[in-house]
């Protein structure tokens, strides 16, 4: 999770809003991603979406089955469809998002064999979303 939250910093530090994501297998991480849907101008650009293309590039697969997740704000319900579908085995995420995190649309949308756990680093996680949105406020 540290990993996550250094690139959710890189993606605070660039204007995005800051959310990081790392996709492990095997006990290495083998994808690393931030927000960058301002950079790239793509709404779809969100930290899990581009991570998990990566991981998929990497295994040169297109399921995740034997991989883990960890991203530090809960992921939106467009994420969690394409973790299902990615077949992902583990999600582990920081902060919850009550407006628009998955959970709030239907806590099932994972893929039944996956795992969650979420509260994972979480303040630092919170505390680096609320920094990102009081300085845009500014």
């Amino acid at each position: 999770m540290n990993e996550a939250l250094k690139q959710a910093k890189i993606a605070f530090e660039e204007g995005e809003i800051p959310v990081g994501a790392v996709i492990v297998s095997k006990n290495r991480i083998i994808a690393r991603a931030y927000n960058q849907t301002e950079k790239l101008n793509d709404v779809t650009a969100h930290a899990e979406i581009l991570a998990i293309t990566a991981a998929e590039n990497y295994l040169g697969a297109k399921y995740l089955v034997d991989c883990k997740l960890y991203v530090t704000l809960e992921p939106c319900p467009m994420c969690a469809g394409a973790l299902y579908w990615s077949q992902i085995c583990e999600v582990h995420y920081g902060a919850s998002d009550p407006k628009r995190g998955f959970h709030q649309c239907n806590p099932h949308m994972l893929h039944p064999k996956t795992k969650v756990s979420s509260g994972l680093m979480e303040k630092q996680s919170e505390d680096l979303v609320l920094e990102f949105f009081k300085k845009l406020r500014e």
